[in-house]
């Protein structure tokens, strides 16, 4: 089962594809960013985003595409922002994979590291680890991504199932 996950953003838009085996174990296929240059308006920016999901999705084939789950902090215009960059992530992703999850970062970190409340090091480091990387992948979107989509493989039973009766 080959699973991408998404860190959403607008700037830099995180992902990574793993692949769960039949025994449960993950490894990485690829990790890396969409980026989209400041200097292009917004909606063009959107579109870049859009070509990056269809090109990760065209290229890979996933069977399910994670998503991680907007965290308001202070600055409301940029969480505007990158809600609508996930809003096209989310479009795109289901228009072309039949299985979209979203996860919140608390069930992230969780699920990676047993401590809803974790580090951000705390969760690169493990998924480090799970992944049997030698260095934490960077940029930090790609590692978050990786995190997502190592949270649908070891935590959706449903998923999982559907795969066995296949």
């Amino acid at each position: 089962m080959i699973i991408l996950g998404i860190d959403p953003g607008y700037a830099i838009v995180g992902y990574g594809v793993i692949e769960k085996d039949e025994r449960g174990k993950c490894k990485v296929i690829d990790y890396g960013a969409i980026n989209t240059p400041k200097e292009e308006d917004f909606p063009v920016r959107l579109a870049m985003i859009q070509d990056g999901m269809k090109a990760l999705i065209s290229k890979y084939k996933p069977d399910a595409v994670a998503v991680e789950e907007l965290f308001f902090n202070q600055n409301i215009t940029t969480g505007i922002a990158v809600a609508e960059a996930r809003g096209v992530i989310l479009c795109t992703a289901i228009q072309h994979v039949p299985k979209v999850f979203e996860f919140t970062p608390m069930q992230i970190k969780m699920a990676i590291t047993g401590v809803g409340k974790a580090e951000k090091q705390q969760v690169q480091f493990m998924t480090k680890t799970i992944l049997g990387l030698k260095t934490i992948p960077k940029p930090d979107d790609a590692a978050d991504a990786l995190a997502v989509a190592l949270t649908l493989a070891q935590t959706n039973t449903k998923l999982i199932q559907s795969e066995v009766q296949v």
